[in-house]
């Protein structure tokens, strides 16, 4: 509020006027010192509100223990054979011996100059014939009557045979590859026009090489022969994915493992213990005599009371989240026993030793436990920060209650500084009339004085 009494040439009408001002503005101003206070909660509950959302996004990861893969694979030679496993593989050792590796047939041709030189014969086609009998059929016009052009048109039909083309200083060769490996994908060529140069079967193979065969994988699996058109065997054991990679004899280890949940349990430590302390942060309480240690220079909100001390919702939040760990208990173990622990200040802690020592000891008693603490947390962080992208839960309601406030307080201020003006500018504009009727009856006075002194002179 602002005032133009400088026109006032009395110094007290000045001061009374500022003091009438500023004991008009207290009401005002601690209105708006509220106002402060109330963003600097809202402030901390949108803080709050981010740690447990983050923390509700890593419960998903224990959400569902048995779908969580707890099964390792372990090839004795990578080298010839890797594995990976599910939770529906059995236990144990699988021997591989005997491996023979899957193939893809393989021709090229005889020396036909550059890639991009015109091949005589004109316009023509190239029939690939697969070995269950399916016919693929590609044509390639003169103009385009190149080694170049030829394994483009063969590639652009994505068919079951590829080609390429390799250059060496003698020449450039056109290479026919069958598109998978296996027996079924053993193919002869029939081709027309220029594209005849390129026909071949196994028994008329004409001016091209066969480099490799189309065979099928072999192997013994625990002494039981198996046959593959790929080198990656998904059906040969339930839940258990074999990759071949050489020729030679391996074993496969599946073992029971808790490295995938105790990687998600990780998470959730973490992002748990960063809700509390932000928690904390916002409920701590810092003496007068503390905060008067800190310097003017460095002081910062390290150094105050939080905005939050004292409330309630918050203080029962964080207590919550911790008993949720610090009570969990399920088939005679604790959360402490599977290595998660709530320390005297309240810090969350994960020791992956310690669970992965509880889990081969007893796996279910361990996987009931985790459960119950994803459904604890989950109903705590649901509370706090509602469902979906509603924010309907109890952090919500605060920061809404607090907007609210907020809101009404900002009308009353409006209204209260209009009130005021008009209060100041009354007690201005009176002070103004009075000023003006003073100096008035000073003039007239003065005449007087004159007019009187005129006719005692005139008497004498």
């Amino acid at each position: 509020m602002t005032s133009s009494i400088s026109s006032l040439s009395s110094a007290t009408i000045q001061t009374q006027v500022a003091s009438y001002e500023k004991t008009l503005e207290l009401p005002v101003t601690a209105l708006k010192n509220e106002i402060t206070t109330d963003k600097a909660e809202i402030s901390a509950w949108g803080s709050i509100q981010s740690s447990v959302s983050t923390l509700s996004s890593a419960l998903s990861g224990i959400k569902d223990v048995a779908s969580i893969n707890n099964r390792t694979a372990t090839s004795a030679q990578t080298t010839i054979a890797t594995a990976s496993a599910t939770n529906s593989a059995a236990t144990g050792t699988y021997t591989l011996s005997n491996i023979k590796l899957a193939t893809g047939q393989s021709i090229y041709s005889a020396l036909q100059g550059s890639a991009g030189a015109t091949l005589s014969g004109g316009a023509g086609s190239m029939t690939f014939t697969m070995k269950g009998g399916a016919t693929e059929t590609v044509a390639v016009s003169s103009a385009s009557m190149t080694l170049t052009g030829i394994a483009a048109a063969i590639n652009k039909q994505a068919g079951g045979v590829k080609a390429n083309i390799v250059t060496a200083a003698s020449g450039t060769r056109l290479v026919l590859q069958s598109s998978a490996t296996g027996s079924a994908g053993a193919f002869s060529v029939t081709g027309t026009g220029a594209l005849s140069r390129f026909s071949y079967s196994a028994a008329s193979p004409g001016s091209e090489t066969l480099t490799q065969s189309a065979k099928d994988a072999s192997l013994s699996l625990n002494g039981v022969p198996i046959t593959s058109a790929s080198n990656t065997l998904s059906n040969a054991v339930n839940g258990l994915t074999v990759k071949l990679a050489a020729s030679g004899s391996t074993s496969i280890s599946v073992a029971s493992s808790p490295s995938s949940l105790s990687t998600a349990l990780s998470q959730v430590s973490t992002d748990l213990n960063k809700a509390i302390s932000t928690i904390a942060g916002q409920i701590k309480y810092v003496s007068s005599a503390s905060a008067a240690k800190a310097s003017a220079a460095s002081a910062s909100a390290s150094t105050k009371s939080g905005p939050l001390l004292g409330n309630f919702t918050a203080t029962d939040l964080s207590s919550q989240l911790m008993s949720s760990v610090s009570e969990a208990q399920a088939s005679g173990i604790s959360a402490a026993s599977i290595g998660l622990k709530v320390g005297t200040s309240g810090a969350i802690s994960f020791d992956s030793t310690s669970f992965a020592s509880a889990y081969a000891k007893n796996p279910k008693a361990v996987q009931t436990l985790v459960s119950q603490i994803y459904t604890s947390l989950s109903t705590v962080t649901k509370a706090a920060i509602g469902s979906g992208s509603a924010s309907t839960g109890t952090i919500g309601a605060a920061t809404a209650g607090l907007t609210t406030t907020d809101n009404s307080i900002t009308t009353q201020i409006t209204q209260m500084t209009k009130i005021d003006t008009a209060l100041i500018n009354n007690l201005l504009n009176q002070y103004a009339t009075a000023e003006s009727s003073q100096t008035s009856a000073s003039i007239s006075q003065a005449y007087l004085s004159v007019f009187l002194s005129s006719n005692s002179s005139s008497s004498g």
